[in-house]
């Protein structure tokens, strides 16, 4: 077997290795597939080259023309490539692929004509094409794209980054050793000296220029470093069978390395899968750990923003509740002295007309006072007075005064208590009387007429525990999972529609600011609630 074909063979081989793993790791890739034809091109290039001085089947300058018809989309598709990368999709427009693709066509056809090779003649002992009259028009249409590639290739790198630049360096001396080795050797030397020697290292001339781009698709991560390392450990160990193969001795021998080689292929192509598939796999995992990353630096961002807002929200609440204050508190009280007959008699119905404004001032009054309550807990301005005081006292007070209002109503309230001794806990007197005029009101609202409330007041060990258990309209799980939120009122609004939504959330805020727990149990919607609270006990 001839060396300079098998060193043809291993040089082609290796060129399109190249091309096609480069196709492989990214099908959809537009740069790869131009990498992939010019390293198709290439490779028949070779062939060409290698017959145009070992000619078989036809005469030598058939493989001569040939030469310089494979060479033009060998420099077509890289202007493409050069053009389009690092690109994946399509950028080149249509107009200029379609006019440089068919001024290359017409040029393809031209070097199969005796116009462009017409003849061959001997120097000293090699036989060199003689040129024809339309060889020109070959020669401006490679150089003219060699020199476009190459100020492409300069715009790019002076546009790129400074990490960037790097890829483009590599590109340009691998595009550059590849054709002046080419131009010196299958044209300077031979028409010179008549050496034609070097014309056969023409595939192994042209690999600087592939593996230039090779290395410069890997810069641009269009392929995996580790995955193409693999790749190139298995074309090692494919090119060293095809060698042993094509220098068997004898038929048995062939055939075992031609078993090999194919064994070989099968295994490499299972590895570089494996490979690729563990790449990819971590390449996903780390796309996804940076889409993460960027979703908890958002969430940060917008938790921020949210927490000024509700900043902004509660300095507005409490200005605007201190700025309802006054005209209320000056409804209420003329209302009142209405009422009272301080300004004189007044009718029936311009008295009833009076006591709704005065309820609905004293109603309004509440819901300001309960803004101002939650403006003053979130920005830690709630103060309170710690003195000891009998929780049995203050609920049986409360029961006393609502009594009438349950009454009105049809209901029964109940009220049972252990000794007010026994009862004592130590907190704000006035703040947990709130809580608990809160939690005997909302029984009152949410039972229906002929329905019945108990309150008491229990010490069970060192904890005193307050409840209301009423027979109301009860609550589901869910209702009861958000009920001490801020403005979550349940089913309940429809039956109470003055309410602010913030008692449930104050009660439980200073029971928590007194170390205590607050809680409600129900059976189910129409089964009645019980509402609770306990606090430490003193001894």
């Amino acid at each position: 077997m001839n060396t300079g074909f098998i060193f043809t063979l291993i040089a082609s081989f290796a060129i399109l290795y190249i091309g096609i793993i480069t196709v492989y790791h990214d099908r959809k890739s537009v740069s790869n597939r131009f990498f992939e034809a010019i390293s198709l091109s290439t490779v028949l290039w070779s062939f060409a080259n290698y017959f145009s001085l070992n000619p078989i089947f036809v005469d030598q300058i058939f493989w001569a023309r040939l030469v310089l018809f494979f060479a033009v989309p060998h420099i077509v598709f890289f202007y493409f490539f050069v053009k389009n990368f690092p690109n994946q999709n399509l950028i080149i427009s249509k107009k200029m692929i379609i006019i440089v693709g068919t001024l290359g066509l017409i040029v393809m056809g031209l070097t199969l004509s005796p116009s462009v090779f017409s003849s061959l003649r001997l120097v000293g002992s090699v036989s060199v094409p003689v040129p024809g009259k339309l060889i020109p028009i070959f020669a401006v249409f490679v150089i003219g794209l060699l020199l476009l590639s190459i100020f492409e290739i300069v715009k790019k790198y002076l546009n790129a980054s400074q990490k960037e630049k790097r890829s483009w360096q590599v590109m340009l001396i691998g595009f550059i050793t590849s054709y002046v080795l080419l131009i010196a050797t299958n044209f300077i030397l031979i028409n010179t000296t008549g050496n034609s020697s070097f014309i056969l290292y023409g595939p192994a001339f042209m690999i600087p220029t592939i593996v230039g781009i090779a290395y410069s698709i890997m810069k641009y991560r269009l392929l995996n470093v580790k995955a193409f390392a693999t790749e190139i450990m298995a074309f090692i160990l494919l090119s060293a069978t095809l060698v042993q193969t094509f220098l068997s001795q004898t038929t048995f021998q062939f055939i075992f390395n031609i078993i090999l080689f194919v064994t070989f292929l099968f295994l490499s192509v299972l590895l570089v899968k494996s490979v690729l598939k563990e790449v990819e796999q971590r390449e996903r995992l780390e796309i996804l750990r940076m889409k993460l990353e960027e979703s908890n630096l958002k969430l940060e961002d917008a938790n921020d923003k949210l927490k000024d807002l509700d900043k902004l929200k509660t300095e507005f609440l409490s200005l605007a509740s201190h700025q309802l204050r006054s005209p209320l508190t000056a409804m209420k009280g003329y209302s009142s002295m209405i009422i009272e007959g301080d300004f004189g008699e007044v009718n029936p119905k311009a008295k009833e007309a009076v006591e709704r404004i005065f309820q609905s001032t004293m109603n309004l009054t509440k819901i300001v006072e309960d803004f101002l309550n939650v403006s003053k807990i979130e920005s830690g301005g709630m103060k309170y007075e710690m003195t000891p005081f009998s929780l049995s006292e203050i609920a049986r007070d409360m029961s006393k005064d609502l009594s009438i209002t349950a009454s009105q109503k049809g209901l029964k309230l109940n009220f049972e208590s252990d000794k007010d001794e026994e009862c004592t806990v130590n907190g704000d007197r006035e703040k947990i009387r709130q809580v608990v005029l809160n939690f005997i009101d909302n029984s009152i609202k949410y039972t229906p007429e002929g329905g019945s409330i108990n309150v008491s007041v229990k010490k069970s060990g060192n904890k005193v525990m307050f409840a209301v258990k009423d027979t109301g309209m009860g609550m589901t799980p869910e209702i009861k999972a958000t009920l001490f939120q801020k403005f979550a009122r349940g089913d309940g609004a429809r039956m109470n529609t003055g309410g602010s939504g913030l008692g449930l959330y104050l009660a439980k805020q200073i029971i928590e600011a007194h170390k205590g727990t607050v809680d409600v149990t129900s059976e189910g919607m129409g089964k009645g609630s019980t509402f609770s609270f306990q606090l430490d006990a003193i001894k």
